[in-house]
């Protein structure tokens, strides 16, 4: 009879745990939509950014999904419409330099993946420019990484008009800092990286892509060029021409002036909303909306699939997509605190104070990406930052501390259905 009511006692405290735990849970997931909501909502509401789409995942569950505000309020005169389109779930983002790693990185993972290319071989093995004594030290690593001494930005579209240009012309671009000795970051090496998938595969770098990734992952609503691409309606505008680009070109105090550049003998500068255009010039104007560095546009949800292959090492359901030892190279820090091709630094305001491993990058247009592998935690923010205009200061609104915000409510989240 005792063992009887011991049974009974240990199960009722089990059951108990069990419903607490629950409980636990569901108020850490009801604090943290409140927290998200109110951060997002109020930046809407003050003007601050027209929309936004949010998804936070944990271990492939999801936690939140929720779209806010407009996928486009103002037109090119800065004149709000009416209405205002709608932001959904479902909308199309220009994901910009999120790019580099959700399509060029990816893309040298699989190559590395194959045995067809090596982190260290020298870039000058597959593209004969950088066969050169300033550019021969140059491996694969340094482009994934920012080390490779490319400039950081140049306007290609004032003396290039097309992809195999645009190659041309960074090939023969004298490096700006000595290799391998400082992270710059740099555009110019991923349109590089770009390139070279291209060399190896022999496809255009847009259909290794849609073959290699998007299709397998069943990434949909994943493209360049989408308004020439599928039958994709809703898109989140983004700039108004490109009135911060131009800037860069003609403000020296920016820090971009190239001797050899006058801003006033290129004149294509585009005057309309964009909305399934690439904000990135280069991207758009030399590189016909595709390059390794910009020209993506994706949604939230096609993001996530992308992400949890990555989070669930290398696996995409029951397959095996990716190597686990890949994933695992590639998330791993160097000597300046980034992996390959992702972000990994602690210091990164999005995602400052991550605990070890966690990744992620940010787009000009507004995007971000923070994953957190020791928790199966993963958070895809999209903001269109870019349709509410410059600021007086000539700048966009910075969106870092939006992130960071919902950053730190994702930690707090984690702490309170962990108990700490």
């Amino acid at each position: 009879m005792r063992k009887q009511l011991l049974l009974i006692l240990i199960l009722l405290s089990a059951f108990s745990s069990s419903n607490s735990q629950i409980t636990t849970r569901k108020a850490a997931r009801a604090n943290l939509i409140a927290n998200i909501d109110s951060i997002l909502q109020s930046q809407v509401n003050l003007d601050k950014i027209p929309g936004a789409v949010i998804a936070i995942e944990k271990e492939n569950e999801i936690i939140y999904k929720h779209a806010y505000g407009y996928a486009q309020k103002y037109d090119y005169n800065h004149q709000l419409l009416t209405p205002p389109e709608k932001m959904t779930v479902s909308h199309l983002f220009d994901i910009a330099s999120l790019t580099k790693v959700i399509g060029t990185t990816t893309s040298i993972m699989l190559l590395f993946d194959r045995g067809l290319l090596k982190i260290e071989d020298p870039v000058y093995k597959f593209i004969k420019a950088f066969d050169t004594p300033d550019k021969k030290g140059i491996t694969i690593r340094h482009l994934l990484t920012h080390t490779a001494g490319l400039y950081e930005w140049y306007p290609l579209y004032y003396r290039a008009f097309n992809k195999e240009e645009s190659y041309k012309l960074i090939g023969e671009l004298p490096l700006m800092f000595p290799v391998g000795a400082q992270r710059r970051y740099s555009d110019l090496g991923f349109v590089i990286l770009g390139e070279i998938v291209e060399t190896i595969s022999g496809l255009p770098l847009e259909k290794f892509m849609q073959q290699n990734i998007f299709l397998p992952l069943k990434m949909k609503s994943t493209t360049y060029n989408p308004l020439t691409k599928g039958n994709f309606k809703k898109i989140a505008a983004t700039s108004h021409g490109n009135p911060y680009e131009k800037r860069m070109v003609y403000d020296s105090t920016l820090g971009f002036k190239m001797k050899e550049i006058d801003p006033g003998q290129w004149t294509g500068w585009r005057t309309y909303t964009l909305k399934g255009e690439v904000n990135d010039g280069n991207a758009w104007y030399a590189n016909s909306g595709i390059s390794g560095a910009a020209g993506l546009f994706s949604t939230v949800d096609d993001l996530q699939k992308l992400i949890n292959m990555l989070v669930n090492k290398g696996k995409a359901g029951s397959v095996q997509f990716i190597s686990e030892k890949t994933v695992q190279i590639f998330l791993t820090k160097d000597n300046f605190n980034n992996g390959l091709g992702w972000m990994m630094d602690p210091d990164n305001s999005f995602m400052k104070n991550g605990p070890d491993g966690t990744f992620g990058h940010t787009g000009f247009t507004g995007p971000s990406i923070s994953v957190i592998p020791k928790y199966g935690l993963s958070v895809i923010l999209l903001i269109n930052r870019q349709n509410t205009g410059l600021l007086k200061t000539g700048e966009y609104y910075n969106v870092n501390p939006i992130r960071l915000q919902v950053f730190n409510a994702i930690l707090k989240y984690q702490r309170e259905i962990s108990g700490q």
